[in-house]
C-alpha cells in the first residue's frame, strides 16, 4: 500500500469505528431510558491539571449527574498520576484535587450515590498495569492516535508513562469492572484498547474456581462499551477549543465579576445583527449556545431578541444568563470549600471503597493466572 492508500484505509476504519460506536451508544441510551440501569456501571473522570470550567460542566459534568440520578452505579476518577505523563512536575495537584471534589459535589455528584477516588491511592491499579503491559506490543502503543499526536508535538523524548497512557486508562476502567464509559469521539481508541486488553486477558487466563482451580469458561474482566457524549461542546472565549492551557475559559469557581470580565473579552465579529449560524459565525453562535444552555431558550430565539444590539448586548445577556445559572452551584461550592475536612473525607471514603473493589478484581485475575499461591 502507498502512503495515500494507507491514509484512506485509516480514515475508512475511523469512520466505521465511529459509526459502530454511535449505533452502540444509541442502543445503550435507549436501554437506559427504558429503565434498565442495574446492569451498567460507569467510570468517568478528569486529570487534575487545573480548575474545571464551563466546558467541563456543559460537556460532561451535567451528564454524569443525570446518569447518577437515573440510578446508574457511577464511579468518578481523579487521574492524578496521569498529570505527570506529559509534564515534569505535578504543580498544585493537591489544590486541584480538592477543587475537583468541590466542583463535583457542587454540580450534583452525590457521594451517597457515586464514588469519587484518586487512582494514585489504589495500588491494585498499578499492579494491573504490569499485567496488561504483557498483553500489548510496543507497536500497538505507538499506533494509538493520542500517543502519535503527543509524539509528533513533543519537544522532548516521550516518557514511558505517556507511551503506556492508554494501558493505564484501561487499568482504571477495569479495576472497577466498569462496563460503560462516557467518551468523546477522540477517546474511542483508548476505550478500544481497554476492550482489547480485557479480551486478551480473558482468553489467555480464563476464570477459575478459587477453590478447585478449574476453569469455569467465563472471563474475569468485562468488555467496556463507550457511551458517546451528548453534552454540548462549547468553544473558548477566543473561538478556539476551550482549554485550561489556552486560558480561554470561564472557571466554575469564578466570581460573577470575573465571569463578566472574561466574557467581555470574548471574540465576536463586526456584524451588529446577531444571528445563530455556527458555520459562518462560530464565535457569535457559541455565545448564543451558552445562553441557550443556561436558559433553555433556543439560540435562534435569543438571537432574534438581541437583533441589531451587536456583540455588546450579546455578551451582557450571556453574562447575566451564565451567572444566574451557576449561582446555586457557586454558592454550594463556596460552602464546601469552607469545610476542606469534609471534602477530603469524601475522597478518603471513595478511595477505600475502590481500593477494596480493585483488590478483589486483582485477586480474581491472579487466581485465573494461577498466581494466587494460596495466600
Amino acid at each position: 500500500m502507498t502512503k495515500d492508500e494507507n491514509q484512506v484505509a485509516s480514515e475508512t476504519e475511523v469512520r466505521a469505528t465511529l459509526k459502530a460506536a454511535q449505533e452502540t451508544s444509541k442502543a445503550i441510551a435507549a436501554d437506559i431510558a427504558a429503565g434498565n440501569v442495574g446492569k451498567y456501571r460507569i467510570l468517568t473522570g478528569d486529570r487534575p491539571t487545573g480548575f474545571l470550567h464551563i466546558g467541563h460542566y456543559f460537556g460532561t459534568l451535567k451528564t454524569r449527574v443525570d446518569l447518577q440520578n437515573l440510578g446508574i452505579d457511577t464511579t468518578v476518577l481523579i487521574a492524578d498520576y496521569q498529570v505527570i505523563t506529559d509534564r515534569d512536575n505535578l504543580g498544585n495537584v493537591r489544590e486541584y484535587v480538592l477543587n475537583l471534589v468541590a466542583d463535583y459535589l457542587a454540580a450534583g455528584i452525590d457521594p451517597e450515590k457515586s464514588t469519587i477516588f484518586c487512582h494514585s491511592q489504589i495500588p491494585a491499579i498499578h499492579e494491573m498495569l504490569v499485567i496488561f503491559l504483557s498483553l500489548v506490543t510496543e507497536a500497538e502503543l505507538h499506533r494509538n492516535p493520542t500517543v502519535k499526536a503527543e509524539l509528533e508535538a513533543a519537544a522532548r523524548p516521550m516518557s514511558g508513562l505517556l507511551l503506556t497512557y492508554p494501558v493505564h486508562q484501561a487499568a482504571d476502567i477495569l479495576c472497577a469492572k466498569a462496563n460503560l464509559v462516557p467518551v468523546g469521539q477522540d477517546q474511542l481508541p483508548h476505550l478500544e484498547q481497554a476492550r482489547v486488553l480485557a479480551k486478551r486477558f480473558n482468553k489467555r487466563y480464563p476464570q477459575r474456581d478459587p477453590q478447585t482451580g478449574k476453569k469455569t469458561g467465563h472471563g474475569v474482566l468485562p468488555l467496556p462499551q463507550g457511551l458517546l457524549g451528548q453534552g454540548a461542546m462549547i468553544l473558548g472565549t477566543d473561538g478556539q477549543k476551550m482549554s485550561k492551557s489556552r486560558h480561554n475559559t470561564v472557571e466554575l469557581r469564578a466570581s460573577e465579576d470575573d465571569t463578566a470580565k472574561v466574557l467581555k473579552k470574548a471574540v465576536t465579529d463586526s456584524d451588529r445583527q446577531i444571528t445563530f449560524d455556527p458555520v459562518q459565525r462560530p464565535e457569535v453562535s457559541n455565545l448564543l449556545l451558552i445562553a441557550s444552555l443556561c436558559t433553555g431558550q433556543a439560540p435562534e430565539d435569543i438571537a432574534a431578541e438581541i437583533g441589531a444590539g451587536g456583540g455588546g448586548a450579546l455578551k451582557a445577556l450571556v453574562t447575566e444568563a451564565l451567572n444566574e445559572h451557576l449561582r446555586p452551584l457557586r454558592q454550594r461550592r463556596a460552602e464546601l470549600m469552607r469545610d476542606e475536612g469534609y471534602l477530603w473525607s469524601v475522597l478518603a471514603r471513595g478511595n477505600e471503597k475502590v481500593r477494596d473493589e480493585a483488590n478483589d478484581v486483582l485477586r480474581e485475575m491472579k487466581v485465573a493466572m494461577g498466581m494466587n499461591y494460596g495466600v
